[in-house]
């Protein structure tokens, strides 16, 4: 294999693309990090709406909601 030296201006194409990727990598993880934050959220709100499901029919009693229905014209 032959050795083969990288210019100063070679050097510094790679090292800002290395940067370029670097932050393409950390707004990757930041709206990684939003989507996990995200789920954290809907995992509660899915709790809390079926809570006051419950709380919803408790309050009906026994009886269950009454639904009226329309006849077609």
């Amino acid at each position: 294999m032959e050795s083969h030296e990288l210019t100063d201006r070679q050097l510094e194409a790679l090292l800002e693309r290395l940067d370029q990727i670097a932050l393409e990598l950390s707004r990757l993880n930041a709206r990684q990090e939003a989507r996990e934050d995200l789920t954290l959220v809907v995992r509660e709100l899915r709790s809390l709406n079926e809570s006051l499901q419950a709380l919803a029919y408790a309050a009906l009693g026994q009886r269950g909601p009454q639904v009226r229905r329309h006849g077609s014209g």
